[in-house]
C-alpha cells in the first residue's frame, strides 16, 4: 500500500490508491516468499500494461523494511522475499535514528478529514486530545469539538478545543467512561503528566486509575518504568560517549544489526520497535490512545530485560565493541520509541529521572 501511494504521490503511477493490497504466500513452486497482483489491479486505472505498472512498483516496495529480494513474474505478479532478520532489523533502527521522535508517523489517514466531539468532561476531553495527535501523525485533517464551553482547567492538561455547543450535523463521539473528577481536582493530586497518563491508559470502555500508585517511583508504576527505561536509554548515550563511542560509529567492516538478530533478549525489543508504526495507525483508525499507552509498557519491559542481559556498556578495562555498539543502538531506539510515543499522549518524556 506505501509503495503505491508513493508512486501516486510521485505522478510516477496515475490510478486512484485502492482501498486494500492483498498479499499472499506464494504457491509452492512459486518465486519468493510472499506474491501480490496489485499491477494487475492497478494496470487498467493507469492506462498502462500490468508489466510497466510492477515495474513502477517493484523498487518502491524494494524499498520497504523488512523486504528483501522482489521480482516481477509471470504478467505482473510481484513477488518478494522477506529480508534476513539481520538485514531487517538494520533497517528498522536505520528509520528510527533518521525519522527520530516522528518513527511510527504517516500518510494512511491523509485523505481523511475528521470531526470528533465531546462532552465538557475531562476523561473525554483528554481522550479527544489525544486522538487528536494520533490521527494528525497519520496525515489527516481534524477538528475537535466540546458541547459546552470549555473548562478553563483543561488547558493546564494541554487540552485545546476548536469549537463548542451544538453541532448543526452528528459527529463522531468521543465518550469514555467519565473520570469521577474534574481537571483541577487531579492536577492537585497527580500534576498533569500522571492525570493525562491515568486518564489515557485505560480503554474508553473501562474506569480510568486515577489514584496515588500513579506518583510512585517504582516498578509496579507503569508510567514511571515507562519514563524511567527513557531516561535510562539516554543515559546510556552520554555514557557512551563518555567512553568515546556511539552506535552511529562501527569499526569498518562490522554489521551492527548481525549482533542482534540472533539474541533472546534482544528478538523481543526489536519486534516490539519494528511494530510500533503498526500500532499507532491502530491507536488512530480506533481511536484508542490506550493502545499506544500499553505499547509504551511493553517497550519499557523488553527494553530493561535486554539491557540487563545485554549490557551496552562495557564494564570495568573491556573496551568497546560491535556487540556495544549495536547493543547501544537498540537502547538509544527503544527510548527514541518510548519519547515519540508519550509525545503523542502529551506526556513529557524527561532525560533525567
Amino acid at each position: 500500500m506505501h509503495a503505491v501511494r508513493r508512486a501516486v504521490d510521485e505522478d510516477a503511477l496515475h490510478a486512484p490508491v485502492p482501498p486494500r493490497v492483498r498479499v499472499e504466500r506464494t504457491r509452492p513452486g512459486g518465486s519468493g516468499d510472499y506474491a501480490c497482483a496489485v499491477a494487475l489491479q492497478l494496470a487498467g486505472p493507469a492506462a498502462l500494461p500490468a508489466l510497466e505498472v510492477a515495474r513502477i512498483l517493484r523498487d518502491r516496495v524494494a524499498a520497504e523494511p523488512g523486504v528483501g529480494r522482489v521480482e516481477i513474474t509471470g504478467p505482473g505478479f510481484l513477488s518478494f522475499t522477506l529480508a534476513a532478520p539481520a538485514e531487517s532489523d538494520r533497517a528498522v533502527l536505520t528509520a528510527v535514528r533518521e525519522q527520530g521522535l516522528a518513527y511510527g508517523h504517516g500518510d494512511a489517514l491523509r485523505d481523511r478529514i475528521l470531526q470528533f466531539h465531546h462532552a465538557r468532561e475531562v476523561r473525554a476531553a483528554v481522550t479527544a486530545h489525544a486522538v487528536r495527535r494520533l490521527v494528525l501523525a497519520q496525515g489527516a485533517r481534524v477538528r475537535t469539538s466540546c458541547e459546552a464551553e470549555p473548562d478553563p482547567d483543561w488547558a493546564r492538561l494541554g487540552v485545546t478545543v476548536d469549537a463548542y455547543g451544538t453541532p448543526p450535523a452528528p459527529l463522531t463521539g468521543i465518550r469514555p467512561v467519565p473520570a469521577g473528577a474534574t481537571a483541577a481536582e487531579l492536577l492537585e493530586r497527580l500534576g498533569p503528566d500522571a492525570a493525562r497518563w491515568g486518564l489515557l491508559r485505560a480503554a474508553g470502555h473501562d474506569r480510568a486509575a486515577l489514584g496515588p500508585d500513579l506518583l510512585v517511583q517504582g516498578e509496579a508504576n507503569p508510567l514511571f518504568r515507562v519514563r524511567y527505561a527513557h531516561a535510562r536509554a539516554r543515559a546510556l548515550t552520554r555514557g557512551a560517549a563518555a567512553l568515546g563511542f556511539t552506535a552511529e560509529t562501527p569499526a569498518r567492516g562490522e554489521d551492527p544489526a548481525a549482533h542482534l538478530a540472533h539474541h533472546p533478549a534482544a528478538r523481543p525489543l526489536l519486534d516490539l520497535i519494528a511494530d510500533h508504526p503498526a500500532v499507532l495507525l491502530a491507536g488512530a483508525r480506533h481511536r484508542a490512545p490506550d493502545r499506544v499507552a500499553r505499547q509504551l509498557e511493553a517497550v519499557a519491559h523488553a527494553f530493561f530485560d535486554f539491557h540487563d542481559a545485554c549490557p551496552p556498556l562495557p564494564a570495568g578495562d573491556e573496551k568497546p565493541s560491535a556487540a556495544h555498539r549495536s547493543r547501544l543502538a537498540l537502547a538509544e531506539a527503544a527510548g527514541t520509541v518510548l519519547a515519540g510515543g508519550l509525545s503523542l499522549l502529551g506526556i513529557r518524556a524527561p532525560e533525567h529521572l
